[in-house]
C-alpha cells in the first residue's frame, strides 16, 4: 500500500503539494503565534515562572489582585514561622541615572534575594544600558542605589525586576506591609485571612498575563482546529474523484483497511514534510529574532503541537475517509464510468 500511495501522489504532484504547502503555511504559522504566546509569557512574568511550585499568599480582601494585597507584618511573621517562606512585595516605578535617563523597573523585594541596603540587583535585560557600580536613583523617595549584579529572567508585567532590601522597599512603597507571601511545596494552605493559589493560578491572576495568554492560545487552536479541516476537505475530494479506482481495487480484493492505510500514509508523508519545514525555520527564528521581540519557541512546546497537528490531520482524513467503506465495487466502477 505505501508503494501504491507513493505512485499516486507522483502522479498528482501539484495536488498533493498544494495540501503540502497550505499545512506548511498553517503549521508555521501556528509555531510563530507559539512562540510569540511563550516568549511574551517570559517577558511579562518569568520572575515567577521561574520560581518553584509553592503557593502564593494574598489578602482574601484583595479580590485576587495583587496591588490590592496588604499583608499585617504581625500576620506575616506568624505565617513565616508556621510554615516557612518569605515575603515578597511589587511595585511598579522608574529609575534615573546620572545622565537624567528614565528606566521603568519593577521593584521587587523577595526573601529569596539578599540584598545590603544601598544596593540594587537588576534583571540581565538592563546590561545593555547598566554596569555594576553605576548609581541609579529613585526620586519619588530620593534614594540612591549603586547596581550589585544581574540576574537572568526576572522580568514582571513586561518591566525588568529591580531587587531591594526590605528597608529600601519599604522606603520606596511607604509601608511595612507586604503583597504576598510565598510558601516553597504544593501543598495547599488554609490561612485566615489570607486566600492560596498555586503558581499557574497566581499567573492568572495577573490581567495582562491571562488576556495575552488566552487571546493568542485561542488563535493556536483554532488554526489546529483548521489544519484538520483542510485535511479532511482535501481527502473527501480526492476520494470522491477515485470511486471508480477504489471500485475496481475492491473488485480485486483490495480490503479497505487497506485503502485507508494508502490514506494514512500519504497524510503521514506529508505531515512530516510540512511539519519539518515548518519547525526548522520557527526553531530558526529564535536565533534569529530582535532582542526585543519576545518570541520564544520551546522544543517540548513544537512537538506537543506537532502530535497535535498530525492527530487532528489523521482524524481529519479518517472522517473524510468513511466513503471508502460504503464503496460497493460494481456500482462505484458504473459510476466511475459515467
Amino acid at each position: 500500500m505505501m508503494n501504491l500511495a507513493w505512485k499516486e501522489m507522483k502522479k498528482n504532484k501539484l495536488k498533493f503539494f498544494i495540501l503540502g504547502s497550505i499545512v506548511f503555511l498553517v503549521s508555521l504559522l501556528t509555531f510563530v503565534i507559539s512562540g510569540l504566546a511563550n516568549g511574551l509569557s517570559e517577558d511579562n512574568a518569568s520572575l515567577i515562572r521561574n520560581m518553584p511550585e509553592g503557593q502564593f499568599l494574598m489578602s482574601s480582601d484583595a479580590e485576587e489582585t495583587y496591588s490590592m494585597s496588604v499583608i499585617d507584618p504581625g500576620l506575616r511573621d506568624q505565617v513565616i514561622s508556621e510554615h516557612g517562606g518569605y515575603a515578597m512585595s511589587l511595585q511598579m516605578g522608574f529609575l534615573t541615572d546620572d545622565e537624567d535617563r528614565q528606566t521603568g523597573v519593577t521593584f521587587v523585594h523577595s526573601g529569596d534575594h539578599q540584598v545590603s541596603n544601598g544596593r540594587i540587583i537588576l534583571d540581565e535585560s538592563l546590561q545593555k544600558d547598566y554596569q555594576t557600580g553605576d548609581h541609579l536613583t529613585h526620586e519619588q523617595s530620593g534614594t540612591t542605589f549603586t547596581v550589585a549584579g544581574f540576574v537572568p529572567q526576572a522580568k514582571f508585567s513586561h518591566a525588568p525586576s529591580a531587587f531591594l532590601s526590605a528597608d529600601d522597599a519599604e522606603q520606596i512603597t511607604r509601608t511595612k506591609a507586604s503583597q504576598l507571601i510565598f510558601v516553597p511545596g504544593s501543598d495547599e494552605l488554609s490561612v485566615s485571612g489570607l486566600t492560596a493559589f498555586s503558581k499557574s493560578e497566581f499567573l492568572n491572576t495577573i490581567p495582562s498575563y491571562n488576556a495575552e495568554q488566552l487571546s493568542l492560545n485561542m488563535i493556536v487552536w483554532f488554526l489546529i482546529a483548521i489544519s484538520g479541516m483542510l485535511f479532511g476537505i482535501f481527502f473527501y475530494m480526492m476520494n470522491v474523484q477515485k470511486i471508480g479506482l477504489y471500485g475496481i481495487l475492491k473488485g480485486l480484493g483490495v480490503k479497505t483497511r487497506d485503502l485507508f492505510r494508502m490514506m494514512w500514509t500519504q497524510l503521514i508523508i506529508i505531515t512530516l514534510i510540512a511539519l519539518t519545514a515548518s519547525l526548522s525555520i520557527g526553531f530558526s527564528l529564535n536565533a534569529v529574532s530582535p532582542g526585543d521581540l519576545p518570541y520564544l519557541l520551546a522544543p517540548a512546546t513544537a512537538f506537543q503541537l506537532s502530535a497535535v497537528f498530525t492527530l487532528v490531520g489523521f482524524f481529519g482524513a479518517t472522517l473524510s475517509g468513511v466513503q471508502i467503506k460504503r464503496i460497493e465495487p460494481l456500482q462505484a466502477i458504473r459510476q466511475g464510468e459515467v
